[in-house]
């Protein structure tokens, strides 16, 4: 019993030292769990036209939108959807699914109207309308955020902010819990005590605050030049974070 005690007690010392450690690292940054270098040299546009598997595709309405330039010079933080959330969002033209019945396409086909083929087939504003909702002026990093915890907001609220399209969302970092389940008869928890997870959070219409569109950041804090970019995750959301808005927005300019 003694040595057990022991070896729990030599536990707590090692998960403590690697919190410190991993707290003290602030210029790297998670993705998918995992540390990755976070310095680009050169400006968010370069940084997504460097990464073509995830962003060509919104580096492509980027320019579409009219918001090169700002992407090359302007200080910006940028939670940067990614291509598959352009991709779900155009759609197939005979969509089978639940998913792409409600995507741009599938509707346009079940309207019977000519679907779109290229993404310049989108009215340029629909496009900067939605990117603004992601774009904010400045450069914050993980560290810059406070905490959030969605099951105690009265203490850990995370904090409202204004995006360049006059929308707002919550940002706030959510500290997880560190656990070894090595022996599942003797879980241990230790509170806030694992890795740090950056969430932004729509927030559609302010005059109801707690109603909230949440996506959980896979990579943050990655830093060209000009400003910080961090990946949400796109498997748990939509592009303009309610794919229905944008939709109707398309079809409204198809009339």
């Amino acid at each position: 019993m003694k040595k057990d005690n022991n070896r729990r007690t030599v536990f707590f010392m090692i998960v403590l030292l690697l919190c410190s450690l991993i707290s003290c690292k602030q210029d790297e940054y998670y993705e998918d769990g995992g540390l990755a270098q976070a310095k680009f040299n050169g400006s968010i546009m370069a940084y997504l036209d460097s990464k073509p598997r995830e962003f060509d595709t919104i580096a492509q309405i980027i320019r579409l939108a009219g918001l090169e330039e700002d992407f090359k010079t302007k200080e910006l933080t940028f939670f940067a959807p990614r291509d598959e959330n352009i991709k779900g969002l155009i759609g197939r033209a005979r969509g089978n699914t639940v998913d792409e019945l409600f995507s741009v396409n599938g509707r346009l086909y079940s309207l019977g109207r000519d679907t779109i083929k290229t993404l310049s087939d989108v009215d340029s504003t629909i496009w900067r309308k939605y990117l603004l909702r992601y774009m904010f002026n400045g450069k914050r990093k993980l560290m810059d955020y406070p905490q959030i915890d969605f099951d105690l907001l009265n203490v850990y609220k995370g904090q409202n902010y204004t995006a360049l399209g006059n929308t707002v969302s919550n940002i706030g970092v959510v500290y997880n819990d560190a656990i070894n389940d090595s022996d599942p008869n003797n879980i241990t928890r230790l509170k806030y005590m694992g890795y740090r997870q950056l969430y932004i959070s729509y927030i559609p219409d302010v005059s109801r605050p707690m109603v909230w569109i949440s996506c959980p950041v896979a990579s943050s804090d990655i830093q060209p030049d000009n400003g910080v970019v961090h990946v949400i995750d796109y498997t748990r959301a939509f592009f303009g974070f309610i794919q229905g808005d944008v939709v109707l927005d398309i079809l409204e300019s198809k009339r």
